[in-house]
């Protein structure tokens, strides 16, 4: 007994009379030019290609598929490992060439489409079953074809952008060494840029992070992929990026030449940094500098450093560049009068909220009830621990003569972690 489905594909789809198959070859010498006209004129990307490649290789891909289509008729078995291999290098052509994956498939369909159109026109009401079986066989060809394209499209566009990642990497590596990298950046593609906005990022943890039960590395690899994808959405050219779940290095290239980064430029990457910080839902906190390519390594090492002061010194997220700084940076140089300014607070070393109350105090103006407010205790609690810390380091904060000399002993000592009781 034969099984039905093998009955199928014995049966030989007829239109009054005449196998179906045996109408497509009649017709394919004709069809061929049709196919291509309608490729032209309702795909952009293949009316953009060299009128050489249509009249060859796609002209010739055509009637490929017009003999394969045919065969699907006749047997009634779909296309093999041959084949299909065929279209998925053909596909892969596609993708080299910068062809949409939407334009190849489509190109399959019209050309599929154009072909039962021709020869189901000749149907008449008695060939239904006939017409049914032809339109079966063209869904289950376009089915099997649709994913050997894409299979194609999609490995080239994998090792292309595996290539295009690996040479953007060796130019920032490049950059980042002080190398001349005009060679990187030849084999990448890209044009140097007249100034690097280089960008030191920690990222907070996103709220999901934070949650039990959750995948705590599917959220942050999420947190990541948003903040490339908005950066490149955001930036001109191509940011260059080193980035993890926890932050990292990106240089984002600019026409602003480094010395005449202002106020409005300042303005516009703070904003920027507000923008990334709100669309991959976490904080950021950046340190940033303009360098000129060759300066791109010295650059990354003073982000490096004021990334960690601002970290330190308890700077909240945002944009810190140098200026905001200055202070915390230089005290945070080594030198004997650090040192002695760290030294001051040695006392205190054993007392964290002294430290945070006096170092609150001061960042609210000497309001103490703002400082109550954010580190949520009562106003007399404040007074009682700047008393405290007066009498064990002789340094009174609402002293005029005292509050610099605790400020920068503050900053010096957030460098150093002097007399914390890990160091002591």
């Amino acid at each position: 007994m034969i099984s039905s489905n093998a009955a199928e594909r014995a049966s030989v789809p007829q239109l009054g009379g005449v196998p179906v198959h045996e109408r497509l070859k009649a017709a394919a010498v004709a069809l061929a030019p049709a196919v291509m006209a309608r490729l032209v004129e309702q795909l952009p990307a293949y009316g953009a290609l060299p009128s050489e490649q249509l009249r060859g290789e796609i002209t010739r891909e055509v009637e490929r598929g017009i003999r394969a289509f045919t065969e699907v008729l006749r047997t009634g078995e779909l296309p093999g490992e041959t084949e299909l291999a065929r279209i998925n290098e053909s596909s892969a052509r596609r993708a080299d060439e910068g062809v949409p994956l939407e334009a190849v498939v489509g190109a399959y369909h019209f050309g599929a489409q154009e072909c039962a159109a021709r020869v189901l026109s000749a149907a008449v009401p008695g060939d239904l079953p006939d017409v049914l079986l032809v339109q079966q066989r063209l869904l289950d060809y376009l089915r099997l074809v649709s994913c050997a394209v894409a299979a194609g499209y999609v490995q080239e566009r994998q090792a292309a952008l595996g290539d295009e990642q690996v040479a953007r990497q060796a130019l920032l590596s490049r950059l980042l060494e002080g190398g001349d990298p005009r060679s990187a950046a030849d084999r990448a593609g890209l044009a140097l840029p007249p100034c690097y906005l280089v960008l030191g990022i920690t990222m907070g943890p996103h709220p999901d992070e934070l949650l039990p039960g959750v995948n705590h590395a599917v959220a942050a690899r999420r947190k990541l992929r948003r903040l490339r994808n908005e950066l490149q959405r955001q930036t001109p050219g191509v940011p260059l990026s080193a980035l993890s779940g926890n932050g990292g290095l990106v240089l984002i290239p600019t026409d602003v030449p480094p010395a005449d980064f202002g106020p409005a430029d300042r303005d516009r990457l703070a904003r920027l940094v507000e923008h990334l910080g709100r669309m991959c839902g976490a904080e950021l906190l950046v340190a940033a500098a303009a360098a000129a390519p060759a300066g791109v390594a010295d650059a990354a090492r003073l982000v490096g450093e004021l990334r960690e002061v601002a970290r330190s010194s308890g700077r909240g997220p945002g944009l810190h560049l140098l200026d905001d700084l200055l202070l915390e940076y230089q005290l945070s140089r080594p030198s004997p009068a650090r040192d002695r300014l760290a030294a001051l607070l040695v006392p205190l070393a054993r007392r964290p909220e002294l430290l945070d109350t006096l170092r609150t105090f001061l960042a609210c103006g000497l309001d103490r009830r703002r400082a109550a407010a954010r580190l949520q205790v009562h106003p007399n609690t404040v007074d009682y621990r700047l008393r405290r810390a007066t009498e064990l380091t002789g340094l009174d904060a609402a002293r005029g003569t005292d509050q610099l000399t605790l400020r920068a002993a503050l900053a010096a000592h957030d460098a150093t972690g002097a007399g914390t009781p890990d160091s002591a």
